[in-house]
């Protein structure tokens, strides 16, 4: 893990203002995510995982906005697949 003292990169202080109460800033390079700056809570939270504590925390990440989406489309009125067809695809 590196440092970078804010009142050695004044570009960045108030992002870093904004992470400390509680955003999560993105850093992007043409348009890409390369990092993140967060708040340090969060920060410390990752640091205590090992990579396999990570490893799941990323998937469930995952899982979350798979339920998400879907809630979404029922919500906008997308019928709902009975239990007895999705049994029927998946072989069971």
């Amino acid at each position: 893990m590196s440092e970078l003292a804010v009142e050695n990169a004044p570009a960045v202080a108030a992002s870093a203002h904004e992470a400390a109460s509680g955003q999560v800033i993105r850093i992007t390079e043409h348009g890409e995510l390369i990092a993140a700056i967060v708040p340090a809570a969060i920060a410390a939270m990752l640091e205590r995982l090992s990579p396999d504590g990570l490893a799941e925390l990323l998937e469930d990440f995952a899982d979350a906005a798979v339920a998400r989406e879907a809630r979404a489309r029922i919500e906008a009125g997308e019928p709902l697949v009975p239990w007895e067809e999705v049994k029927t695809e998946a072989g069971l």
